[in-house]
């Protein structure tokens, strides 16, 4: 009988910093990063440039439909636009009051169109593929002396460090509320900030060790 090698866990692909991927088969999923943010960039332009509640409607209708046939779990993508849609309706009823209903339609339309168009974007690519894909967008820099990939790694380092700030401030606030202190801003702002900056500093150090920025 053959022996088999044993073989340590496999790293999984970065997914991005917020858990917004969902791995998948459908055809969005197949399309490269290139095309679907070059798409995001068309729906933008489309959604400032035609106007109308009928154009809005339809652009709207065309998002939700390739959020559908994406196959993407309806709760977590429900909860990724919740709060957009809570913007968009406070957005939208200001709009209202001030220009009427149909503008007011429009706008807060536009809002939820261009975020769930951008969840989607975000939901079937891996955020790796989507660095890889603004290095070589970026490549036309290095002709002025910019290094694409450097510019890339301090976008991937931001978006890492938002999750580690996330949970920084939930320790902190727990910890104050064990002592009773979660109404004293003293008592979760401090820590929190000296959490942050240690841990800025240790990534830094991380990053020189490597010569990284020599």
């Amino acid at each position: 009988m053959r022996r088999r090698r044993a073989q340590g866990p496999r790293r999984p692909p970065w997914t991005g910093p917020l858990g917004l991927f969902h791995a998948g088969s459908s055809w969005l999923h197949r399309v490269g990063p290139g095309p679907k943010v070059a798409g995001l960039g068309v729906l933008g332009i489309a959604v400032v440039a035609l106007t109308g509640v009928v154009t809005t409607l339809a652009l709207a209708l065309v998002t939700v439909a390739t959020a559908v046939s994406a196959r993407l779990p309806l709760r977590s993508t429900t909860r990724a636009v919740l709060p957009v849609l809570l913007t968009a309706a406070t957005v939208g009823a200001y709009q209202v009051w001030q220009r009427g209903p149909a503008v007011g339609l429009e706008v807060g339309l536009d809002l939820v169109t261009l975020v769930l168009a951008a969840t989607v974007v975000t939901a079937t690519t891996r955020a790796d593929e989507l660095l890889d894909a603004l290095v070589r967008g970026l490549g036309p820099l290095r002709r002025v002396g910019l290094r694409p990939e450097v510019l890339a790694m301090a976008i991937g380092l931001m978006l890492r460090a938002v999750p580690g700030l996330l949970q920084t401030a939930t320790e902190v606030r727990e910890a104050a509320r064990a002592r009773g202190l979660e109404r004293d801003p003293r008592a979760t702002l401090a820590p929190a900030a000296v959490r942050a900056v240690a841990r800025a500093r240790s990534t830094g150090e991380a990053l020189a060790a490597r010569g990284v920025g020599d």
